[in-house]
């Protein structure tokens, strides 16, 4: 039986995660950019002076919301996560240094599909029960399209329910505890009979932790996220700067390998990875799978922002794509090719080979900040998405369920800590896939109303 559903799923994942869907996510990117004369780059400086220029004000939200930053820190959380390290590692291994350029191209035309869905998500969403803002794709689905096309955000919000337990929660356990494993036995604090025990350990406390910050409300989320994204972030990038600096004289070198990677990976690659469409297709799934442009689901979090301005909050999704993919991303992409590290072209790869690029650089002792850095990265995904499924669930059934579904969304914590995942984390990631289908629909849809508050924003 088990068997059967692994092949089925099988089936279905490589549709939703292959060509058919990066061609379906692509071009509702490539229509929107052209829709709005490209706002990702037109934009981009006034992008910047409402993003960076918000972080540093310190101004409380009304009630029912959060500050803007702290939405996009919130969807950050989500996002930025630990596929900003396997994945890109993954992505390099197996389609080339030449995925990272495809990884940038998907980027660009995510930053203008982020933007579309954030902006529909503030523009459409209204008030539940509790006085909380509420909004995303199920909320512009209702708002915003016609009776005949509701039942695509029901399909939406379904979906989302199914993956948060395995995409935001299980799998996201499973890495802190790797992380921690591999930072206490290097240093030989516990012994292989002690990890299972450990294990349990980081799973319960794992399980209070996202309990008490996930029943606080969205105010006690904001708050979370605000101060563990910038830390997070910082951290990385400064471990990742280091390896740049030290290695400044290769830096042209990985670049012209990046580039020319893209269209000739057997000439970098050493024949290993000889296709082009290879290289492509996985660089833009890669692209796509760390920054979600185009599964609506960081539009969720945007959407509980005080603001009155949905335009001023969709560039957020901008600097949010920009600051994942093309920052984040790239900076574990130089981390890899700059260090020296042996890339196994052709096979797979994942956090694993991140790590041996920071290790070969600064030594064994840097394991602990790998581990703390990829803690926290999983951590703020386990809230993010909680987030996420909370919304979902509320919006299939009510208030009602919000508190029984955050006590079992934390309690999976414990079985990512202690359970071999497999079958688990390959159907939640399918259901995060099957989560585009009514996402793209309603944004090709809904794109002269993009365009109709584009205009009116920046005619004023």
């Amino acid at each position: 039986m088990l068997q059967t559903i692994e092949r089925i799923n099988s089936i279905v994942n490589d549709f939703i995660w292959g060509v058919p869907a990066m061609i379906c996510i692509i071009g509702v990117g490539v229509y929107l950019s052209l829709r709005t004369r490209f706002i990702q780059l037109r934009q981009f400086p006034y992008t910047m002076k409402c993003t960076l220029g918000r972080i540093f004000k310190k101004t409380d939200a009304k009630d029912g919301a959060i500050t803007p930053f702290q939405a996009v820190c919130t969807a950050l959380a989500a996002t930025v996560g630990t596929g900003n390290i396997a994945g890109v590692a993954g992505a390099i291994a197996i389609g080339g240094p030449g995925a990272v350029f495809w990884m940038w191209c998907s980027a660009l035309l995510g930053m203008c599909t982020k933007f579309a869905e954030v902006t529909l998500a503030v523009h459409y969403r209204e008030k539940n029960s509790d006085g909380d803002w509420v909004g995303g794709p199920m909320y512009y689905i209702k708002n915003g399209l016609k009776k005949h096309w509701h039942w695509l955000a029901y399909l939406f919000a379904l979906f989302g329910v199914l993956a948060v337990f395995g995409t935001g929660n299980a799998t996201q356990v499973n890495t802190i505890t790797a992380a921690v494993d591999s930072a206490l036995l290097n240093f030989h604090v516990i012994g292989e009979s002690s990890v299972s025990a450990v294990n349990l350990a980081i799973g319960i406390i794992i399980t209070i932790l996202v309990g008490l910050i996930l029943l606080g409300g969205i105010k006690r989320i904001g708050k979370v996220t605000e101060k563990l994204v910038p830390i997070m972030a910082v951290l990385y990038i400064l471990l990742s700067v280091g390896i740049i600096v030290l290695n400044l004289d290769s830096v042209p070198t990985v670049f012209s390998q990046i580039i020319r990677g893209a269209f000739q990976p057997s000439a970098v690659t050493g024949g290993i990875v000889g296709s082009f469409f290879l290289s492509m297709k996985k660089g833009v799934s890669r692209g796509i799978f760390s920054n979600e442009a185009g599964l609506g689901t960081g539009s969720i979090a945007h959407a509980c922002a005080d603001t009155e301005a949905p335009i001023d909050q969709g560039v957020f999704g901008i600097f949010e794509v920009f600051m994942d993919t093309i920052v984040i991303c790239t900076l574990t992409a130089l981390v890899i090719l700059l260090s020296g590290v042996a890339v196994p072209y052709g096979s797979a790869a994942g956090a694993e080979l991140t790590i041996a690029g920071f290790t070969l650089v600064y030594g064994n002792w840097v394991s602990i900040f790998t581990a703390v850095a990829m803690c926290c990265f999983a951590f703020s995904t386990i809230i993010g998405w909680g987030l996420y499924g909370a919304r979902c669930i509320e919006f299939l059934f009510g208030t009602k369920v919000l508190k029984p579904f955050m006590i079992v969304y934390s309690l999976v914590a414990i079985a990512g800590a202690t359970v071999d995942l497999g079958l688990i984390w390959s159907i939640a990631e399918t259901f995060n896939g099957l989560m585009a289908i009514p996402n793209l629909i309603a944004l090709f849809l809904l794109t002269p109303t993009v365009i109709k508050l584009a205009r009116e924003h920046f005619s004023e």
